[in-house]
């Protein structure tokens, strides 16, 4: 007679806890080993700018602290359309490709492109906010002007072929030069950039006259008098230009224009996976070294929760689209 082997209810119980394991790719085995491979950081503009150089100093960080290669990607392109939707629409939703997620394509460019080929709201999981910065308008010495005052005289003369450079269109040096134009009724002309790095080279060269800039990128320059600093658009004055008014005190009352980014992924990314890279980006920006190189790049340590960063995209969204439609600007 053939031996019959007998399955008890624990021995089934447990063999369907390992199937169950082998055949759900995200399942709790495959978040506890995250992360066990190179992990790509989308940034969605050129080399160079304030963008880009938050990504590299967070890399070593992330390397360091997560035991795997960290790869920049800078994908330049439409206001930072171009590489947002390709984490947003074509990155797995495993948390292995990260999105430096910048106030435009996440509030601003809703509003500012009559299409967008993905949705902030539904296809990209917050992870964290990591800037909140100001902007400081700045002119080349060229121009002529010392105050924000001969800046709008300037601005409002029809003879005036006065320009001001952004980073692209949707971008915070973007919206800020807009709202002054609304506020002012200035008619400096839009010259937007693949990136905030080609628009100040071409600032330095005098191709352009003006900016809103973030202060990270320009104070080597406005230290060395390449930079002429109007005003800060910050309610206060800021730690490294002390001697640089505010937009208020310069005389463009109720001005005020704060910039930010944070980290997003895929919507559909575990939630596991996106608390460990919360608690170990939280755990970065507690370090006194990391926060004073952080800090010197002109914005204040952030961090804070997934949720909180949430909350701010929906907040912002409202803002900045008002921004927007007050201006009239348009891209297409």
């Amino acid at each position: 007679m053939p031996h019959q082997f007998k399955i008890t209810a624990a021995m089934a119980t447990s063999l369907f806890t390992l199937v169950a394991g082998w055949a759900v790719p995200g399942g709790a085995h495959a978040q506890d080993a995250y992360p066990s491979k190179t992990i790509r950081f989308v940034v969605p503009y050129p080399p160079g700018g304030p963008t880009d150089l938050m990504a590299r100093l967070l890399q070593g960080e992330m390397q360091t602290r997560l035991n795997v290669t960290v790869v920049i990607d800078n994908k330049g392109g439409a206001g930072g359309n171009l590489g947002s939707a390709e984490v947003a629409k074509q990155a797995p939703a495993d948390g292995y490709t990260l999105l430096l997620a910048a106030s435009g394509p996440m509030a601003v460019n809703p509003t500012l492109y009559r299409t967008m080929p993905f949705n902030p709201m539904v296809d990209l999981a917050p992870v964290i906010q990591i800037s909140s910065f100001p902007l400081v308008l700045e002119v080349n010495p060229k121009v002529g002007v010392k105050t924000v005052k001969e800046l709008v005289a300037l601005g409002k003369n029809p003879k005036s072929d006065l320009s001001f450079a952004s980073a692209g269109n949707g971008t915070p040096q973007h919206l800020a030069g807009e709202l002054f134009n609304t506020q002012m009724g200035t008619h400096i002309a839009h010259i937007p950039y693949r990136g905030a790095g080609p628009a100040l080279n071409d600032l330095l060269g005098g191709q352009v006259g003006v900016m809103f800039d973030i202060l990270g990128s320009s104070l080597q320059y406005i230290q060395s008098g390449k930079l002429t600093p109007l005003a800060v658009t910050s309610a206060k004055r800021s730690p490294q230009l002390p001697d640089v008014p505010t937009m208020a005190e310069a005389g463009v009352v109720g001005y005020e224009f704060t910039g930010w980014h944070g980290i997003a992924v895929r919507a559909g990314t575990p939630a596991p996976v996106i608390d460990k890279l919360n608690s170990t980006l939280n755990a970065i920006f507690k370090e006194p070294e990391f926060r004073k190189k952080w800090e010197a790049l002109g914005t204040p340590v952030v961090a804070g929760t997934a949720a909180s960063f949430g909350e701010l995209i929906k907040k912002e969204t409202v803002r900045l689209g008002k921004v927007v439609k007050d201006s009239g600007a348009t891209v297409d």
